[in-house]
C-alpha cells in the first residue's frame, strides 16, 4: 500500500527530472527550428510569440516515463495508462511533425486523427470493460453508492468520452500555462481519490504525471520559454480521460474538467451559431481566446481558469462523497 510520503516522493522525483530535461531539450527543439506558427486570425497580442519552441510535451513523457518505470508500481493498469498517454502523443506528435517540420499548416487531416483516437478509445473501453468489477457500470457522482449500467452502450460511450476530453484538452492549450495548469490540478484530484481507494498504481501515475506538468511549467508559464504542442496536449487529454475510465468515473469528466468542457463547449457554440445565423456569440472562440478579446491579460485569463478548476475539483470531491 502506498501513503502521503510516496505521494509527495513520486511528485518531487517526476518534478525535477522535468526541471533537468526542460534546459537540455529546449535548446534541441530551438536548433531543429520547431517553432510555433500563430494563426494570424488569433489574438494579435500572441504575434511575439510566433517561434517559441515546440512539441515541449516530449520533456512530459520522459518525465513520466522515468518516474513510473522505477516506481515498483507496474502492473497491467499502469501499462494501459502508458499505452493511452503515449498512444494519443503519439498522434499529437505526427501532427506537430506534418505541420511544424512538413510545413503543412493543418497537420494531418481530421479523419486521419479521429481514426487514431477512435482505435485508442475503443481498446481502453473493452479494456476496463472485461477486467472492472463493475463491468459496464459507471459511478454517478452525487449519488451515493448509486452506478449506471450501459450495457452494449458503454463502449462506444467510452470512446465518445475519451475523444472528446482529448480533443478539449488540446482545444484548452492556448494560452501560456493554462493547460499544463489546469490538467495538473485535475491530475492531484485523480491521485488523491484513487489513493483513498486504494488502486495504487493509479495513485502513483497520476501524481507522476502530475509532477511533470508542475515542472514543466517552470517553462511554460507566462512568458512560455516553450509550448507542448499537440505532442502533449493529447497525451494529457488522453492521460486524464485514462484514469478516469479506469476509476469508473468518466462522468465526472465534465465536473472536475469543466474548463475543458467549456472550451469545447464555446468552439461548438460559435460553430453552429455562425453556421445557422451567420452571427458569432463570442468574440472568439475557444473561450479563453473571448475574454483576451473583452481585454483579460493573458495572465489573468490563466490564473482565473486555474481557480475555477481548483473549486471544481473540489466540487468532484464533494460529488463523491
Amino acid at each position: 500500500m502506498i501513503d502521503y510520503i510516496d505521494i509527495i516522493r513520486t511528485i518531487c522525483i517526476s518534478f525535477f527530472i522535468t526541471l533537468i530535461l526542460g534546459p537540455i531539450i529546449i535548446p534541441m527543439l530551438r536548433r531543429l527550428k520547431i517553432g510555433q506558427n500563430v494563426r494570424e486570425e488569433g489574438p494579435k497580442t500572441h504575434l511575439k510569440k510566433n517561434g517559441t519552441p515546440t512539441m515541449g510535451g516530449i520533456i512530459i513523457f520522459i518525465a513520466l516515463l522515468i518516474t513510473v518505470l522505477t516506481s515498483g508500481m507496474l502492473n497491467t493498469d499502469m501499462y494501459i495508462l502508458l499505452i493511452a498517454t503515449f498512444g494519443f502523443g503519439l498522434i499529437g506528435f505526427i501532427d506537430d511533425y506534418v505541420k511544424i517540420v512538413k510545413k503543412r499548416s493543418l497537420g494531418l487531416k481530421p479523419y486521419q486523427k479521429l481514426i487514431g483516437q477512435i482505435l485508442l478509445a475503443t481498446m481502453l473501453a473493452i479494456y476496463q470493460s472485461h477486467t472492472s468489477m463493475l463491468g459496464t457500470k459507471l459511478i454517478v457522482p452525487f449519488l451515493r453508492n448509486r452506478y449506471l449500467d450501459l450495457g452494449i452502450l458503454y463502449v462506444p460511450f467510452i470512446a465518445f468520452v475519451v475523444v472528446g476530453t482529448v480533443n478539449s484538452v488540446n482545444l484548452t492549450d492556448g494560452l501560456d500555462g493554462l493547460a499544463s495548469g489546469v490538467t495538473l490540478i485535475v491530475l492531484s484530484f485523480f491521485g488523491l481519490v484513487s489513493l483513498n481507494w486504494g488502486m495504487g498504481s493509479i495513485s502513483i501515475f497520476s501524481v507522476a504525471l502530475t509532477g511533470a506538468c508542475l515542472g514543466f511549467l517552470i517553462f511554460n508559464a507566462y512568458p512560455a520559454k516553450v509550448f507542448m504542442g499537440d505532442t502533449g496536449s493529447m497525451a494529457l487529454g488522453g492521460a486524464v480521460s485514462a484514469i478516469a475510465i479506469l476509476l469508473n468515473l468518466p462522468l465526472i469528466i465534465p465536473i472536475v474538467g469543466g474548463i475543458y468542457f467549456a472550451e469545447a463547449l464555446s468552439v461548438i457554440i460559435q460553430v453552429t451559431s455562425f453556421r445557422l445565423t451567420g452571427k458569432r456569440v463570442f468574440l472568439m472562440s475557444p473561450l479563453h481566446h473571448h475574454y483576451e478579446q473583452k481585454g483579460w491579460k493573458e495572465t489573468k485569463v490563466v490564473t482565473v481558469f486555474w481557480i475555477a478548476t481548483v473549486l471544481l475539483c473540489l466540487l468532484g470531491v464533494i460529488s463523491l462523497n
